[in-house]
């Protein structure tokens, strides 16, 4: 991966202006940089303003396309054979979603408030998860929530996830996990 160096894009793809979540084509020929590249998607900066390419358009920066493989890791069973969804695996699986523009996990960030996993019937579970993101105002909130929601659903057992957008209490910085804070030199 190449960062601070302008890449030419070889066809058109659509992105995601950030912070606004505007959706926006990126033109074949236009000139990008690659800000960061964490959980499948890239950052890049275009015209002075910073866009969010998905993974599956990542030939179009000269990449391999990022395809998720829906069985990375075989699931977890119990004793009777039956699929299991813990909160273990539900954690790491929110580790792979990044905010856009910083660049920590949204678990480590501290946007996720609570995790509720329901089995409704023998290996299917329902989801709900109660989050927040760095400013009410985000743009990117309902893309990192999809994001989010999707990658979810990919776990084997996962039957539905919901996805509950609060924003109290606010989120600030102390919220961060300490190896967050860390990484991104506040402590």
């Amino acid at each position: 991966m190449h960062t601070n160096e302008w890449i030419t894009l070889t066809r058109q793809c659509n992105a995601h202006l950030i912070p606004s979540g505007t959706p926006v084509t990126l033109r074949e020929g236009e000139y990008v940089m690659v800000m960061q590249s964490l959980g499948g998607t890239y950052t890049v900066n275009v015209s002075g303003n910073l866009a969010r390419i998905d993974g599956r358009d990542a030939d179009a920066l000269g990449f391999e396309p990022e395809v998720p493989d829906e069985n990375e890791a075989p699931p977890k069973v119990d004793f009777n054979g039956d699929v299991v969804v813990d909160e273990e695996t539900v954690i790491e699986t929110l580790k792979t979603c990044f905010d856009p523009e910083i660049p920590v996990n949204i678990y480590d960030l501290g946007l996720i408030y609570n995790i509720d996993i329901n089995e409704q019937d023998k290996g299917k579970y329902n989801l709900v998860i109660t989050m927040t993101l760095t400013a009410p105002g985000c743009g990117m909130g309902p893309i990192i929530v999809d994001d989010l929601r999707k990658r979810l659903l990919m776990l084997a057992g996962v039957a539905e996830v919901t996805v509950d957008l609060v924003f109290e209490p606010l989120w600030e910085q102390s919220m961060m996990t300490e190896a967050a804070q860390l990484q991104l030199g506040l402590l």
